[in-house]
């Protein structure tokens, strides 16, 4: 933040550190489900597919079937908590690796959403088959989850900060939350003390699935439109902010508080990048090599301890 300050006079602007934490908002979202999967020693790469899923959903319901605001996020939410289930199944029951099990649901995600959607956006005023228009529009209440603010606040980062918030007292100060953390301690140690290791897996990857959806949700209110690969270029962020708050941030452990300052430090990153006129294809080089590092920072804590 100091280089980019002196770099450039517009970044330390009350504007564009609104910016910057609205940008951040959905990876955040997406990177609290990743978070949750890691602290039962898993990792869900199927994040980026859901909140795509959860987003076509959104977009669906308002646009192709005319519902109102509750029809519109509860049915993402439950599709997002039902993916979360069956990584679940196919990691505790059938025993897949979690990264194998994960990355072939993400396949089957997006293949479903390229057939369902045809491989084409949803949007308000959107040709159909038969030849008419698509009947329904982005309500003013559902933009709002996106594009609108209470008190000067963009309402994205509220809901960020509400649920960085609400899983890090969860996690933290509930026998719950400590179960969690247990299980991907010692699976077999937590299991003869009598913690239902297998139970707070499969809580994992619903919560995995849940937060992810609401990211996708968000995502569909901030950009009004449904694109069907939104969802997919937000994986590697939120695997990054997680893995980034897990070695700098997190104490050698997963938590949110790390997972959102590793976000800013991404968002930080491409923001000032962006305005230092750094082309965008290499923003993902500078993005890869600070996961790399956090990665060796976190294996070398390991090694340590």
């Amino acid at each position: 933040m100091v280089i980019f300050s002196l770099l450039s006079p517009n970044f330390l602007t009350a504007a564009n550190i609104s910016d910057i934490l609205r940008s951040i908002s959905i990876v955040t979202l997406i990177a609290i489900g990743v978070t949750i999967s890691l602290t039962v020693n898993g990792l869900d790469l199927s994040v980026g597919s859901t909140a795509g899923l959860a987003t076509i959903l959104s977009a669906s319901m308002l646009v192709l079937h005319r519902q109102e605001l509750f029809i519109a996020l509860l049915v993402p939410i439950l599709a997002a908590v039902l993916i979360g289930l069956v990584n679940a199944f196919l990691v505790v029951k059938v025993k897949i690796p979690d990264i194998l099990a994960t990355l072939s649901m993400m396949f089957i995600v997006q293949g479903i959403l390229l057939t369902y959607t045809k491989g084409s956006a949803i949007y308000a005023n959107m040709p159909l088959a038969a030849g008419e228009r698509a009947p329904g529009i982005f309500i003013p209440s559902f933009l709002h989850i996106g594009q609108g603010e209470l008190f000067g606040i963009p309402m994205p980062v509220i809901i960020m900060l509400l649920a960085v918030l609400l899983v890090h007292l969860l996690f933290t100060y509930t026998k719950f939350g400590r179960f969690f953390y247990v299980t991907g301690g010692n699976i077999e140690a937590a299991r003869l003390s009598g913690v239902p290791v297998h139970r707070y897996r499969i809580y994992a990857y619903m919560l995995s699935g849940l937060f992810a959806g609401i990211g996708g949700i968000v995502l569909a209110a901030r950009i009004g439109v449904g694109e069907v690969n939104a969802g997919a270029p937000f994986l590697m962020d939120a695997v990054a902010a997680a893995y980034i708050g897990f070695s700098v941030f997190g104490a050698g452990k997963p938590n949110v508080i790390g997972t959102l300052f590793g976000s800013i430090l991404i968002g930080v990153l491409l923001n000032g990048l962006t305005m230092l006129n750094v082309p965008y294809y290499t923003q993902d080089i500078i993005k890869g090599a600070v996961l790399a590092g956090a990665l060796a920072l976190t294996y070398y804590r390991s090694r340590m301890i």
